[in-house]
């Protein structure tokens, strides 16, 4: 008799169980018993199993199939068609409501990234949901939202531009990531907190990919800027709508400096960003009593937004309510389409979804 605890049954071997006990299950290798089927089963119990075991492997095998789905993070979600309808109630021919994630699955934002046209607004739409719409994305949506950023960064990194544009974007992420987590048990981030702690992690990672850039100077072939008229020059600077691209400028060789200072050019944008109100509230003037049209765009750009300017942008058919890229083809009943499109700023993007 085995020892109390003691497993009489070896381990390695098969066992089944029949009316009089446990009997060792022998292959057709050894010479020995072979119990038979009805000796201690019954046809209906066998029959019973063998669809049990049947339902068990369908299980098993889709969930092997939605955890391979879920795995390819990587790959965006992708549809056929590059516009959706956007609805905010339901009718007797569409029920439920678009919603921000829905939109921003489907409107293939990850080769959007990839024109140069729509680079810059893809990063402020990203900019947007950041600062307060995050929690609004489903999960997917989320998933989908991390891979842009992810293709967003490789980009900048490969091709060397846009970097202060993209430092601005992750460390506005990493600010709203950091108030959510500390928020967590208030639920308003989907998955698990492990899950967005290794996000953050990963954004300071790419942050710090972006401090070690070293601009390489290309090869010298012929003519460079400096080479250029100085009103040739100065008439390229006027044509830059961020003041700190000219002061960055300006630190290139000393001639940039000086035309870097150029009052007229300081007027010029401000007057592109900023209406006469706003810049009658913010006049200063400087030691010779005359406007310091520099140190006033800097300080209007604390007090109010600049202007946006995009070379594409999303567009809004106000006849057939559908939201696509410029130049995609939808399915509009209008007699001219064109004439009933909108462009939409980022911001007008995402005011589309608050109901």
């Amino acid at each position: 008799m085995p020892f109390l605890g003691q497993d009489w049954r070896s381990p390695g071997q098969n066992w089944v169980k029949t009316a009089d006990g446990w009997t060792r299950f022998l292959n057709a290798n050894e010479s020995s018993y072979l119990p038979e089927r009805n000796s201690y089963c019954r046809k209906e119990d066998y029959e019973k199993e063998n669809i049990f075991n049947s339902i068990n492997c369908d299980i098993a095998a889709k969930k092997r199939k939605k955890d391979q789905l879920n795995n390819k993070t990587k790959i965006q979600y992708f549809h056929q068609e590059k516009w959706i309808y956007v609805h905010k109630g339901s009718t007797k021919e569409r029920h439920g409501y678009c919603t921000l994630g829905e939109a921003f699955n489907r409107l293939d934002f990850s080769n959007a990234i990839l024109d140069s046209r729509r680079f810059n607004y893809v990063v402020r739409l990203l900019e947007l949901i950041a600062k307060s719409q995050l929690t609004s994305l489903s999960g997917i949506a989320q998933k989908n939202y991390m891979n842009i950023l992810e293709k967003v960064v490789q980009k900048v990194l490969e091709d060397q531009q846009n970097i202060r544009l993209i430092r601005e974007l992750l460390q506005t992420l990493y600010t709203s990531l950091c108030t959510l987590v500390q928020s967590v048990g208030k639920s308003v981030l989907v998955g698990n907190i492990n899950m967005w702690v290794h996000r953050m992690e990963t954004i300071l990672h790419w942050q710090q990919q972006l401090n070690n850039i070293q601009i390489t100077r290309p090869p010298h072939k012929g003519l460079t800027f400096t080479d250029l008229p100085l009103c040739l020059q100065l008439n390229i600077m006027q044509r830059l709508t961020d003041g700190r691209d000219i002061v960055s400028l300006g630190q290139v060789a000393p001639s940039l400096q000086v035309l870097g200072e150029d009052r007229l050019l300081w007027k010029k944008l401000c007057h592109y960003h900023f209406t006469d109100r706003q810049i009658r509230k913010r006049l200063i003037l400087s030691d010779k009593g005359h406007l310091d049209w520099k140190k006033m765009y800097f300080k209007l750009v604390r007090c109010y937004p600049r202007k946006e300017q995009y070379g594409d942008t999303l567009q809004l058919c106000k006849h057939c309510h559908i939201l696509s890229w410029k130049g995609t083809d939808h399915p509009c009943t209008a007699n001219n389409p064109e004439s009933c499109s909108v462009s939409l700023s980022p911001q007008d993007f995402i005011n589309l979804f608050r109901f």
